[in-house]
């Protein structure tokens, strides 16, 4: 049993890519939890996908594939709060018609790629061809969102819950949504390289969505979705090294797992 569970971690790029699922879910996880607060599921869907011109425009010009996909998706974020702030327009709304706009702009600049099969490790994720180089970038963009969303915590917190509230004491609602569309943007982008743009938004909302099924209280929520993330990320690799599948979509299919089974329990609490 013990050397079942060693073995694939003698391979230098297993422990890259579990060191990259633990900091790419524990960081999904703990944003994901404000992502469920708000209901903004659709967010990491839309901007997953909107980081396409970015890459594209980086590959054809030969930059480097994650500056292009950060570009887009921060130029996407600040777009989604300057469109729905004040209310002007839903934010849902704003998501939508900017999602739409961005993803058929990539399309329309992928009509210009000779082959897709260069782009496909960024539409399906490659987390066992994590370099070390990329692992460092990884690690300090998960330490820098979650240092913010730390600082950040109580601001981010009212202004989830009661955002009327939060105005009329003074805090900047539309700013810490903001905040949190950029922080998302950072947060998509890494996580595209684990488990690529199809996947990303099942690892952001699913661990977060599972957890608050089990508890009501924000930093429990936290600590249970990152749970649920890293362990599923622990599971999806092995499976990929013992069964032979793909590794993002394992570690997707664990979290839907464990969402499917805090719905059971809720489930059965509840009766």
């Amino acid at each position: 049993m013990l050397n079942w569970l060693l073995e694939p971690l003698t391979y230098s790029f297993m422990r890259t890519g579990l060191a990259a699922a633990t900091l790419v879910g524990i960081t999904c996880a703990v944003l994901g939890a404000y992502v469920v607060l708000r209901r903004m599921a659709f967010i990491g869907d839309a901007l997953s996908h909107t980081v396409l011109p970015g890459l594209v425009v980086a590959y054809l010009n030969g930059w480097s594939l994650f500056g292009g996909a950060i570009v887009a998706g921060l130029l996407t974020a600040l777009g989604i709060g300057w469109v729905s702030r004040r209310g002007t327009v839903r934010e849902d709304t704003a998501i939508g018609v900017l999602f739409t706009a961005m993803f058929a702009f990539g399309i329309l600049l992928m009509s210009r790629v000779g082959s897709f099969r260069d782009l496909s490790h960024i539409l399906f994720g490659n987390i066992l061809g994590v370099r070390p180089a990329d692992l460092w970038l990884i690690a300090v963009i998960a330490v820098s969102v979650l240092l913010t969303l730390f600082l950040l915590h109580k601001e981010l917190e009212l202004s989830s819950y009661d955002p009327i509230y939060a105005e009329v004491i003074g805090l900047k609602a539309d700013r810490m949504r903001l905040v949190l569309l950029v922080l998302l943007a950072f947060t998509v982008v890494t996580c595209i390289q684990v488990v690529g743009v199809i996947l990303t938004s099942a690892l952001l909302v699913t661990p977060a969505a599972a957890a608050a099924l089990l508890t009501n209280r924000l930093p429990r929520l936290m600590l249970l979705a990152s749970v649920i993330a890293v362990g599923s990320a622990l599971v999806g690799l092995y499976a990929s090294y013992y069964v032979n599948v793909a590794s993002g979509a394992a570690i997707v299919l664990c979290c839907t797992a464990c969402f499917g089974c805090a719905w059971l329990a809720r489930t059965l609490r509840s009766h």
